[in-house]
């Protein structure tokens, strides 16, 4: 949706990792600015909770590759979510355990700040962290539908590939992921309607057509 060229800012993370900046961060800003209706406070915690939410699941994958000596090019953020790049080829066991990372950080995200508030009054504190951890999970949940470019399309893929021969395996993912694809709008109309999720994200038909016709 967005371009990797369009980068604004880039600066070393974790283990010298470069993180790239996209322009298309700064439109979910005001998006998410008009929505608050001048909500400065609000507009900050949610922003910042998305932002922190992706860096963190990216650094995950990145942090899956570098444990088992892959090198990492970069980490891109954009208003849509993320990547990771890494250098080299991998083994299938090796390319699960990466892309697996990112999904558990953002349930230990959930669950390590939900355990805190358990029972407790932490102020202002509360609905910052209540946010967080809602974010968190939301985004543990999304990223484990079974559609590309999504984590959970990618392990669907890999571990199709544990029980089946690759082309079979191929073929079985892609016909999942065009089912998702075509139901997504109708879908996304109904969650619009009913609980007022806007998702700007829709999944690649073509690519999942490519994988089906292998």
């Amino acid at each position: 949706m967005f371009s990797d060229g369009s980068v604004i800012a880039t600066f070393k993370g974790p283990w010298g990792v470069p993180i790239e900046i996209n322009s298309s961060l700064l439109f979910l800003g005001v998006a998410i600015v008009l929505i608050s209706q001048g909500d400065m406070a609000f507009a900050a915690v949610v922003f910042g909770s998305i932002f922190i939410s992706i860096l963190l699941h990216e650094l995950g994958h990145a942090w899956g590759c570098i444990v088992q000596g892959i090198p990492v090019r970069r980490v891109h953020l954009y208003g849509g979510g993320g990547w990771c790049e890494h250098a080299g080829s991998t083994t299938r066991h090796q390319e699960e355990f990466i892309v697996a990372m990112g999904p558990i950080v953002n349930l230990v995200l959930w669950a390590g700040p939900s355990l805190l508030l358990s029972g407790r009054d932490l102020g202002a504190a509360s609905w910052m962290l209540s946010y967080f951890t809602t974010i968190n999970l939301f985004l543990a949940i999304f990223n484990m539908l079974p559609v590309q470019p999504l984590d959970g399309g990618k392990l669907l893929h890999l571990g199709l590939m544990r029980l089946m021969p690759p082309r079979t395996a191929t073929k079985v993912a892609g016909g999942v992921g065009l089912a998702f694809a075509i139901l997504w709008i109708p879908l996304m109309i109904a969650a619009f309607f009913y609980i007022g999720l806007i998702l700007f994200f829709f999944p690649n038909f073509r690519i999942h057509l490519d994988m089906l016709r292998s």
